[in-house]
């Protein structure tokens, strides 16, 4: 389940750029969910061992989404990559049955 769970998140983070990148013209915004995205394929395919790694990719992106959340007092987007975020690693740190 938390394969699955990360690759929703890796699509709606890839999403999150694009969509940052059509609407604001933020090129930044699509090269760092790219980076962030392909770091989170490589924890997800094994090819970056240390499970670590993935959870802490997601809590640097959490403290990038409260800071803009901070600056621009807007739900969207960084509010909803916040809770995303957080569901995604709570998710994953669920005991297996």
């Amino acid at each position: 389940m938390s394969s699955t769970v990360l690759w929703i998140y890796i699509v709606l983070l890839e999403v999150g750029g694009l969509i940052g990148f059509l609407k604001a013209k933020s090129k930044v915004s699509l090269i760092m969910s790219s980076v962030c995205a392909a770091i989170l394929i490589l924890c997800n395919l094994g090819i970056i061992f240390q499970r670590n790694v993935a959870d802490i990719v997601m809590c640097v992106l959490l403290v990038v989404f409260s800071i803009r959340l901070a600056k621009t007092h807007k739900f969207m987007p960084s509010g909803m990559l916040i809770v995303v975020t957080l569901i995604t690693l709570l998710l994953r740190h669920l005991p297996k049955n």
